[in-house]
């Protein structure tokens, strides 16, 4: 049996939003084994993550990049490299796939604020960029300093953000531009 919410454009079965946000989770998961080598190879996951809250809205895409957390931390070898388990989540780079979170929640905050606007959509983007880079940042510097050592603001900044800023503006520009297409094929509103 299938409960049906009623909103604003009509009905709309809680089963379909259960299937959308597996979906996306798990485009997130196969986003994430996704690596363009480069001088500093990136992955995907970010583009899936702004696709999911963009085209999901925050709710639903919150859901769904929580869902992908949870996968990986419990065992399944969603992230980068078929990666997967708490150590990943504790280890250096971890406060980066958490930071998704947090990024996720202010893209949800500024639709809330703001509404559904491309503009709006664009700057929650770029906020939710710096959100996931400054608690990844900070994150790593406290477990490598736990684990090897002191180590620079500016090292770290070289290590995992400035190699990854023009990729994920470009993610980040195409998640944008297919977001108002997918929306509207899936009937999100």
């Amino acid at each position: 049996m299938t409960t049906v919410v009623k909103e604003k454009g009509g009905s709309r079965s809680k089963t379909f939003d259960m299937v959308y946000i597996a979906v996306f989770a798990v485009l997130i998961a196969i986003c994430s084994w996704i690596s363009i080598p480069t001088l500093v190879p990136f992955t995907m996951q970010t583009f899936a993550l702004f696709l999911a809250v963009g085209t999901l809205g925050g709710r639903r895409g919150t859901m769904a990049v929580l869902i992908y957390l949870l996968l990986g931390a419990v065992g399944i070898p969603v992230f980068a490299e078929f990666s997967a388990g708490m150590g990943v989540l504790l280890g250096n780079t971890g406060g980066y796939l958490i930071g998704f979170i947090f990024s996720a929640l202010l893209m949800w905050a500024m639709e809330a604020l703001l509404g559904k606007k491309t503009w709006v959509l664009g700057l929650s983007m770029l906020l939710g960029m710096a959100v996931y880079y400054v608690f990844g940042t900070v994150w790593f510097m406290v477990v490598y300093a736990k684990n090897s050592g002191p180590i620079g603001i500016a090292t770290v900044l070289s290590w995992c953000v400035l190699p990854f800023i023009v990729p994920d503006l470009v993610k980040g520009a195409l998640a944008l531009f297919l977001t108002k297409h997918l929306a509207k094929a899936v009937k999100i509103d």
